[in-house]
């Protein structure tokens, strides 16, 4: 990987570490992979750093689906679950894929450039 993508991905990789919306996997991973910069272990610790927010990312239907359900709603109150899905739809709507939390939009950032982290 190139030096400004290294930069570009660290960058990110804090944003999402930093995002209250990210959870502790992915933030261990961000962490481990973090740590592994410029050791033996770097370029498996960034596969599994791929691997792990490959699979933390929220698909938008799927933000929507949780919002309007009572889990969604045990998780962030009536209220705001009633705000996040109409924020989901209409992100939908103006073609979002994923969720924009800012986990998400820093996971997003990186996944953009996985062919030039992974290669």
């Amino acid at each position: 990987m190139n030096k400004d993508v290294l930069n570009y991905v660290i960058e990110k990789t804090h944003e999402l570490i930093n995002a209250p919306s990210c959870c502790s996997e992915a933030k261990n991973a961000a962490k481990s992979w973090l740590d592994s910069i410029g050791t033996d272990n770097e370029a498996e610790e960034r596969k599994k750093y791929i691997k792990e927010i490959e699979q933390d990312i929220l698909p938008i239907d799927m933000l929507i689906a949780f919002t309007a359900s009572e889990d969604g709603k045990k998780v962030f109150g009536d209220e705001k679950a009633k705000q996040f899905n109409a924020h989901g739809i209409q992100i939908k709507e103006n073609g979002a894929k994923y969720c924009d939390c800012p986990a998400c939009s820093a996971v997003l950032a990186i996944l953009e450039k996985k062919n030039e982290i992974l290669n």
